[in-house]
């Protein structure tokens, strides 16, 4: 079975995290499906993405500490790269690596039994991309939800500006859709150029972002057919014929 799966509903994808046995988790296969899955929505006709996980206790519990990811390749504006807006989902718990993927999508739904948490203060690690949080929401909440490590629930998230709406329980993606098929309405290339502003010329990017975002495009390259091409070139002492691929 799938760890991702996707529903259409007209120009509306729902990608969904599908472990809900493990509160949905992000392993592996998660990240690379989520990557595939917002690879493909970007190439396609559809028009609004919602990011939800399956099953109503968990968004996501964050990175997989039995098999970790390479987490960039899941995050909004970083591994997942489109100019059509994002919604997430949430409902239960979003925790870690989910609270980052959740922050960067360009709306947030929650359900009321939506609880927020960064945690990696408690268990000594962090991937560094959470910093990201203090450009979205006030920086004093921010850093408290970073240092102190306490959940908040979704009425708060509304008051900080995390969430944009708080719906009842099992409602969450309905609303997300019911906001998708608003913007349906709008004409793509302007929302387009808003969002690619906003990413790029005015939201301030972390270290971690930059690190990750930089080192995708390396290894874009290190994985391309051309790379290929110029070590077996290399080895045959003949000229490489490279087609920018």
């Amino acid at each position: 079975m799938s760890v991702v799966s996707i529903e259409e509903r007209g120009p509306v994808s729902i990608i969904a995290i599908n472990r809900p046995e493990k509160r949905n988790a992000i392993n592996k296969a998660v990240a690379i499906e989520l990557q595939e899955a917002f690879a493909g929505f970007d190439r396609s006709d559809q028009r609004v993405a919602i990011l939800t996980g399956r099953g109503g206790r968990a968004f996501s519990a964050g990175a997989d500490v039995t098999d970790l990811p390479e987490l960039w390749r899941c995050v909004p504006t970083v591994g997942i790269a489109t100019d059509k807006p994002i919604i997430a989902a949430v409902s239960g718990w979003c925790i870690g690596g989910g609270l980052v993927m959740a922050m960067m999508c360009d709306l947030l739904v929650a359900a009321e039994n939506a609880k927020f948490s960064y945690p990696e203060g408690k268990v000594g690690i962090t991937g560094g991309m959470i910093a990201g949080l203090a450009a979205r929401i006030p920086h004093k909440l921010a850093m408290e939800m970073m240092l102190l490590g306490e959940p908040i629930g979704a009425e708060r998230a509304y008051q900080i500006g995390l969430a944009n709406r708080v719906v009842p329980d099992g409602g969450e993606i309905e609303a997300a859709v019911a906001m998708a098929e608003k913007i349906i309405d709008l004409a793509p290339l302007a929302l387009a150029t808003m969002k690619r502003f906003v990413n790029g010329g005015v939201l301030p990017k972390g270290p971690a972002e930059l690190a990750a975002r930089y080192g995708a495009e390396l290894a874009s390259v290190r994985n391309s057919a051309d790379a290929a091409e110029g070590v077996r070139a290399f080895k045959e002492k003949r000229r490489p014929k490279y087609r920018g691929r």
